[in-house]
């Protein structure tokens, strides 16, 4: 995939271990030290947030040149896993929330499917430039993989459903995903997201009162799963984002698609 970069910054996948690494502990420092997540012994006491996921994925890093030329230049990352890898290695890791055989029924023989998770950006780089930056890489992969639909897990910080409960209503009754690929929340899990009415809302401050990558995946056409689910190891309360690929804007997906023709 080819290099994007905007002034000293590069998007690009990780091609070292050691740029994994360091993609590690950047989701370490977010989740764990900044936003409160629950560390096992083993990350606590390397300062790493890993899986057994991260192996079968490719990361898609952002790096600042200013810091250095790999590993310590990284100051975002992206978790990209193909539907033909998590086949073959025990499927996806948003099925521990989620039933989403619907969703992958609905696009099955028509090319892949990506799960995209653990974004972060380093809290000075939490800009749209660098927003962009991501989106282009991602857009670059989806073309080279034939990528149809994107789908992961997005979160809001707490715990507590009732405490978004505004958004998470405007987002039921306003980006519900068509049926016939909603995925639900595993019922023991299953947090309703219609908290209130909807005549009860103000809607223009629930579109303000969202999380900005929600935000996005919401302004590229994405619509959102049926129910929440409370992570109380990350301390977060996840919604499942499903975003077909054919409505990403011309900005980024198309422009790869132009760029192939020429070359």
């Amino acid at each position: 995939m080819s290099d994007d970069r905007q002034q000293r910054l590069e998007v690009r996948l990780a091609e070292t271990e050691d740029e994994l690494l360091a993609s590690q502990k950047l989701r370490y420092k977010v989740f764990y030290d900044e936003r409160g997540a629950k560390p096992s012994a083993e990350m606590a006491k390397a300062e790493r947030d890993f899986d057994h996921y991260d192996p079968l994925c490719d990361h898609l890093l952002v790096i600042d040149h200013n810091r250095g030329q790999g590993a310590d230049g990284v100051v975002g990352t992206y978790r990209l896993l193909r539907q033909s890898v998590a086949n073959q290695n025990g499927g996806f890791y948003s099925a521990d929330e989620y039933h989403i055989q619907s969703m992958l029924d609905a696009v099955q023989g028509n090319g892949e499917i990506m799960e995209l998770g653990r974004s972060c950006v380093e809290a000075a780089y939490r800009t749209m430039p660098t927003l962009q930056l991501l989106w282009q890489g991602i857009a670059a992969y989806v073309f080279k993989y034939d990528i149809k639909l994107m789908f992961g897990c997005a979160s809001f910080h707490g715990t507590d459903p009732d405490a978004f409960g505004d958004v998470l209503t405007y987002l039921h009754h306003n980006h519900l995903a068509p049926e016939e690929m909603r995925p639900r929340a595993v019922e023991d899990r299953y947090e309703p997201m219609a908290r209130t009415t909807i005549d009860t809302i103000d809607a223009r401050q629930a579109l303000r009162d969202l999380p900005p990558l929600i935000k996005g995946y919401l302004r590229l056409g994405g619509f959102v799963g049926d129910g929440a689910v409370v992570d109380h190891q990350f301390n977060t309360t996840d919604i499942c984002i499903v975003l077909p690929t054919e409505k990403v804007t011309d900005r980024y997906y198309k422009h790869y698609e132009r760029t192939a023709r020429v070359s």
